[in-house]
C-alpha cells in the first residue's frame, strides 16, 4: 500500500458554495400570520355553550371593567374531588386571561402561562379559601337567593361555632340551625300547597310544613323516592337541632354534624323548590337529554329571571321576543 498523500501545506479546501435560502417567487411556502381574536370565535367547530360563555363575560366585566372581550374559548375541564371546573382561554384588547369556575376566578396568562399550572394553583387556592370560610355556606346562586333569609340564619349558626368552647355553646348552634329550619318551612312554603280543607300547620311546626313542601315540589309517582328522601331528611334533621339544643354534654363534633345536616336540608328543598317554581323539566323536550339547567336571564320582563336551558342542544323555556318591526 502506498502512503497517503499529504496536503499542501497553506492550501485551503474548497467548499461547496451555499444554495440560496430564497426559492422563486412562485415556489415559496409561505406560513400565514396569526389569526385576529375577533376571529377565532367564527372558526371553532365546537361553539361554546351560550350560557356558559355569557356567565364569562358577565364576570369579566366586573372584574376588567377597562378591558374588552374579543375572544373566549373553554379550553378544559376537570374534576378534582367531585368539583367540576371549567378553564376558559379569554382574549381582551388588552392582554390574555385565563378564567377558572367554581369558584370563578381569573389568572393573567402573562403571569401564568401554563394551563396545567394554574388549574393546580386555582385548585389549591379555592381550598385554601374554602378552609377560612367554612363558615359561609356554599349553595348555588339561585338556590341561596331564593331560600336567602335561612341561609343568613345557617352562616350565624356557622359563626357561633366559630368561637364555641363549652357545651352551652354548641347548645346554642342547635338553636341557631332550629331558627334556620322554621325559616326555611316559612319561605318555602305556601297556602297553595295545602290540600282542600287541609288546616295550615302552627308557624313552629316544621315538620308537617316539610311534608307539605316535599309533596308539592315532588309530586308525582316518579318522584316517590325524592318525596320520601325529603320528608326523611327534614324530620332528622329536625330532631337532631332538638336534641343539640337541650343536649347538656353537647360537643363541638355534634354541632358540626347539626349544623352539616341542616345546610344539606336547605339545599335538597331549594333545588326541588326552584325547580317546581320554574317548572324545569328533568329531560330536554327537545333531544331528551338530561343536561337541563337554570339560567340567569335578568333581561327578561318575567316575574322570574331564571329558565331552564339544555346545555347540548340548546333548547330553552325562555319566550321569544317579539320583534318591533312593522
Amino acid at each position: 500500500m502506498g502512503r497517503p498523500k499529504a496536503k499542501p501545506v497553506g492550501k485551503t479546501t474548497k467548499t461547496r458554495p451555499r444554495k440560496s435560502a430564497t426559492r422563486p417567487a412562485g415556489d415559496e411556502c409561505v406560513i400565514p400570520g396569526p389569526v385576529p381574536a375577533e376571529a377565532l370565535g367564527r372558526l371553532k367547530v365546537r361553539p361554546d355553550p351560550e350560557h356558559e360563555a355569557r356567565s364569562v363575560l358577565e364576570y369579566m366585566a366586573g372584574q376588567a371593567r377597562d378591558e374588552t372581550v374579543v375572544h373566549l374559548e373553554k379550553v378544559a375541564t376537570e374534576r378534582v374531588f367531585g368539583q367540576k371546573h371549567d378553564v376558559w382561554d379569554v382574549h381582551t384588547d388588552v392582554g390574555r386571561w385565563w378564567v377558572i369556575t367554581a369558584p370563578t376566578n381569573l389568572y393573567s396568562q402573562a403571569h401564568f402561562p401554563s394551563l396545567d399550572y394554574v388549574l393546580s394553583f386555582h385548585v389549591g387556592l379555592m381550598a385554601r379559601v374554602a378552609a377560612r370560610d367554612h363558615k359561609k355556606s356554599d349553595a348555588a346562586s339561585a338556590e341561596r337567593e331564593r331560600l336567602l333569609t335561612p341561609w343568613r340564619r345557617w352562616e350565624q349558626a356557622a359563626e357561633v361555632l366559630d368561637v364555641a368552647e363549652e357545651a352551652e355553646d354548641f347548645q346554642a348552634v342547635g338553636m341557631r340551625c332550629r331558627e334556620c329550619l322554621i325559616e326555611l318551612a316559612q319561605g318555602a312554603a305556601d297556602v297553595t300547597m295545602l290540600a282542600p280543607g287541609e288546616e295550615a300547620p302552627k308557624r313552629a311546626d316544621f315538620v308537617h310544613w316539610s311534608e307539605i313542601i316535599a309533596r308539592t315540589v315532588a309530586s308525582g309517582a316518579s318522584a316517590e323516592e325524592i318525596r320520601g328522601h325529603l320528608r326523611v331528611t327534614a324530620k332528622a334533621t329536625w330532631q337532631l337541632t332538638n336534641w343539640l339544643t337541650h343536649a347538656k354534654n353537647a360537643t363541638r363534633s355534634d354541632a358540626q354534624i347539626a349544623l352539616g345536616a341542616t345546610a344539606n336540608t336547605l339545599s335538597i328543598f331549594g333545588e326541588r323548590l326552584i325547580r317546581h317554581e320554574q317548572g324545569a323539566p328533568d329531560r330536554c323536550p327537545g333531544c331528551s337529554s338530561y343536561q337541563v339547567a337554570l339560567d340567569f336571564r335578568p333581561d327578561l320582563d318575567a316575574d322570574s329571571p331564571y329558565v331552564s336551558l339544555c346545555a347540548k342542544c340548546g333548547w330553552t323555556s325562555a319566550p321569544e321576543r317579539q320583534s318591533s318591526a312593522p
